[in-house]
């Protein structure tokens, strides 16, 4: 159950970003599920190995590049879901920090521990 109500406020954070963020649309509901369904699969199976992969300039950086990653797979999924549009690679990359300050809040908020 839990997992669906994660799943629930990825959706409702990515509805959330284009009013945060002009240059990142999402058309519909359904459009926001699907694409926080592929977020949720392409940050849990790529996302690592490509830190991996570019651990020395994520090093090199002081860590800054994983912003650089982030935005990298919010825009490939925006590539990839109809109704998901990012005008930009460095839009996808202020979408992505945005989701994920939204995503936090919105979890913090709604899945407290009792």
């Amino acid at each position: 159950m839990r997992l669906l109500v994660t799943w629930l406020i990825n959706a409702l954070a990515l509805l959330a970003v284009p009013y945060l963020l002009h240059s990142v649309s999402v058309d519909s509901f359904s459009a926001a599920l699907i694409a926080a369904l592929i977020l949720g699969f392409v940050n849990t199976l790529i996302r690592p190995i490509l830190l991996v992969l570019t651990l020395p300039a994520t090093v090199l950086t002081l860590g800054l590049f994983i912003f650089i990653i982030n935005g990298l797979m919010f825009w490939v999924v925006a590539q990839l879901v109809g109704g998901f549009h990012v005008a930009s690679f460095w839009s996808a990359v202020g979408g992505a920090i945005l989701y994920s300050i939204v995503s936090w809040a919105l979890s913090t908020l709604l899945l407290r521990k009792n």
